[in-house]
């Protein structure tokens, strides 16, 4: 087998082993367009802590893209590091968010988040602090 073919095939098996993880599935939907793209950075166990573990990632949102209505099996912490970002919550107002402001999601909230309209998106940085072996995010429904 040629490297290329080698390298194609782990990309694609990468690719689908990612999209098939839940809450991430759920943006690979659409194809056509600009996608969200979410990165896991690190993962450690919590110390002192059974049962939980602390997850760093990254979400980068470009320009109209939406990541779909999920929940967290824990605390989610996040921070903008650049753009305009809309986070959405179900049962309170929608809260704008730029580079430099902080949001917090607590356990099982059902929210969303989107790229601000007329913005050229965003990318927020999260530390969930979730239930271990637990899917980082679960989708669920629009409410």
């Amino acid at each position: 087998m040629s490297r290329y073919l080698r390298v194609t095939s782990i990309a694609v098996v990468f690719a689908g082993l990612i999209f098939s993880l839940p809450g991430f599935a759920q943006d690979a939907a659409k194809t056509d367009g600009p996608q969200p793209k979410r990165s896991i950075l690190d993962r450690h166990d919590q110390s002192g802590v059974p049962g939980k573990e602390i997850v760093i990632g990254t979400a980068e949102l470009p320009a109209g893209t939406v990541i779909g209505w999920h929940t967290h099996d824990g605390d989610e912490s996040g921070y903008v590091l650049k753009g305009d970002l809309v986070l959405k919550t179900q049962g309170k107002p929608d809260q704008v968010l730029k580079a430099g402001d902080h949001f917090f999601n607590p356990r099982g909230a059902v929210h969303s988040l989107a790229a601000a309209p007329g913005s050229q998106g965003g990318t927020a940085v999260s530390t969930w602090i979730i239930d271990k072996g637990k899917p980082i995010a679960e989708p669920v429904k629009q409410p």
